[in-house]
């Protein structure tokens, strides 16, 4: 820390020195939180040149703990200061703006700017990405005058960051048929994050292939982003190829698989990896815990989810958050522990948010306890103003499954009023190299009567030879049953299965991705299909991965 002279005052010659020697946001933290304004006045006093090497770290700081407030009080003074014009002064405000999400203010400055440099440009285009503005990011982008790698990887990542994972592979290819030298490994680190998050298994092994050609498959994070890749393409076994190649892991090497297995109904085998990563002297950190909990929640393992919770803090000193406590929630309510679950509600130090209500919300309608489920519903609507689309439509069809059509009827018109949008459901399906998207009630693809009679044909069969009937009780609208089993038959995963039947290699497994939680009655579907034409079919949903193969599933119908 600075030292203090007598008078209590900071010693300023320090400053730049702790500034930038100090890597933990607790120092910073703390650093600036003695800091008055009175303070940052008189350690920027000294003279422009010692100005500038200040506020590069203090915006950094600013920035990187979103303490905006103690970089606006930086930035008041530079106004009033002989050096307001400072261009490198500026330059790292641009930066702390855009970090924090205030990109007008950082336009303000970055405008201000009469010869710009490579710091503000890349600032701006970079925060125009991560805030979803991708016109605004793009048209920034092609005037740049100066275009390197890192101006390169910003857009990119900032792309990945707020979900926009075609924008970021277009750009890559722009990027490589520029042939820029890819000399740091970050930008491959961001693809490899769109892949994950697109769970194109396809393009992902192309990048994984430019990334041994380039040498840099020894270095960890590139390594642990592969894992999470393969792991959120449904191939968990490469991921574990990956994981056992690597000559050094850190925690997150170790987490990324513990948290793919979870995700893939691999419980036991996530588990056993905890142990062993434990046994190697690696101490679990919170992201380790969530997938801990996680895993046992899509299991029922209740008494070692409760075991696990109570480690973190015994044993590791880490102080659950609300993401561990909606975890542990979600197990409880899972299990058919409502009751407790409602109370680690109402007992937890947190104020319970929307998800950890909806999780509750979830439960109930899993577990079919209406009236309780009904009461949290009314709870939500009155309480929270929703953001999740997720959540509108699990709140519909709690009022739905208890015939509450007026309820229902109210609650989306609040949603509209609230500007919540309820996305469509939608499956995509990789075949040869190319994506297929299909919608629920798509009649119009040109394979329309190809996949309807597929379907239709191995519909009859599960009739005769497994005995299914359509639930319609997962419609949850108010029409007659022949127009509910209309609607099952047209959901998109199932055209999706169909399409990827008649259009992939024979034999290999057809990987979907839905973007909505698979309704149960697809489900029994979906593992009567895999069994009948003896495939495996690997399903993405909101809610977890799982492996249909010889008329059962991964999740053993505990999802």
């Amino acid at each position: 820390m600075p030292t203090s002279s007598s008078s209590g005052s900071f010693n300023v010659a320090l400053w730049p020195t702790h500034l930038s020697m100090s890597m933990g946001n607790a120092v910073l933290l703390l650093m600036l939180s003695r800091c008055s304004t009175k303070c940052l006045i008189e350690i920027t006093s000294p003279g422009p040149r010692f100005s500038q090497l200040l506020i590069k770290p203090i915006s950094l700081a600013c920035a990187n703990l979103g303490s905006i407030d103690h970089g606006r009080q930086v930035h008041c003074h530079f106004i009033v200061s002989e050096y307001a014009n400072d261009e490198v002064v500026k330059s790292s405000l641009v930066d702390m703006y855009a970090k924090c999400g205030l990109l007008n203010s950082a336009k303000a400055v970055f405008d201000s700017i009469r010869v710009k440099n490579t710091i503000s440009w890349t600032a701006m285009v970079s925060g125009y990405a991560k805030s979803g503005r991708k016109e605004e990011a793009l048209e920034l982008f092609r005037i740049l005058p100066v275009k390197n790698l890192y101006s390169w990887t910003a857009l990119i990542s900032g792309f990945v960051q707020s979900g926009k994972g075609l924008e970021a592979f277009s750009v890559f290819t722009e990027m490589r048929r520029e042939r820029v030298d890819i000399l740091d490994p970050l930008v491959l680190s961001s693809i490899v994050g769109a892949c994950a998050n697109l769970a194109a298994s396809i393009a992902g092994r192309q990048v994984h292939g430019l990334v041994i050609a380039l040498g840099f498959d020894s270095c960890v994070f590139i390594s642990n982003a592969l894992i999470d890749m393969y792991a959120k393409c449904s191939d968990v076994i490469a991921a574990k190829d990956i994981f056992s190649r690597m000559r050094h892991r850190d925690v997150v090497s170790w987490t990324s698989l513990i948290v793919g297995m979870a995700q893939h109904g691999q419980a036991e085998k996530a588990l056993a990896l905890y142990d062993d990563m434990v046994s190697h002297g690696v101490k679990p950190n919170e992201v380790t815990f969530v997938g801990l909990i996680y895993a046992c929640s899509h299991v029922g393992f209740v008494e070692k989810g409760r075991e696990l919770f109570q480690s973190m803090t015994k044993d590791y000193g880490i102080r659950p958050s609300l993401q561990h406590y909606t975890c542990l929630l979600d197990l409880l309510g899972r299990s058919g522990l409502l009751d407790e679950a409602e109370n680690l509600i109402h007992t937890m130090p947190f104020p319970p948010d929307e998800p950890t209500w909806a999780a509750l919300l979830s439960a109930c309608k899993r577990q079919g306890r209406g009236q309780m489920g009904i009461r949290i519903a009314d709870h939500l609507v009155s309480s929270f103003k929703l953001k999740d689309p997720s959540t509108y439509i699990l709140l519909s069809n709690i009022y739905a499954s208890a015939s509450l059509w007026g309820k229902v009827s109210e609650a989306r018109r609040k949603l509209g009023e609230m500007e919540v949008r309820k996305d469509p459901g939608h499956s995509s399906v990789e075949v040869r190299k190319e994506t297929e998207v299909f919608y629920a009630g798509e009649t119009s693809h040109p394979l329309k009567e190809d996949i309807f009679r597929l379907l239709k044909k191995l519909e009859e069969e599960m009739r005769i030879r497994n005995g299914y009937v359509p639930d319609t009780s997962w419609i949850l609208h108010d029409m007659d049953e022949q127009e509910k089993e209309k609607l099952l038959f047209w959901h998109s995963e199932r055209s999706a299965v169909a399409y990827g039947l008649l259009k992939a290699v024979p034999g290999t497994p057809i990987r979907i991705v839905k973007n909505l939680r698979v309704c149960g009655d697809c489900h029994v579907v979906l593992k009567h299909i895999s069994e009948i034409t003896e495939r495996e079919i690997i399903v993405r949903d909101a809610t977890r991965y799982h492996h249909f193969k010889g008329g059962k599933c991964s999740c053993n119908d505990f999802w």
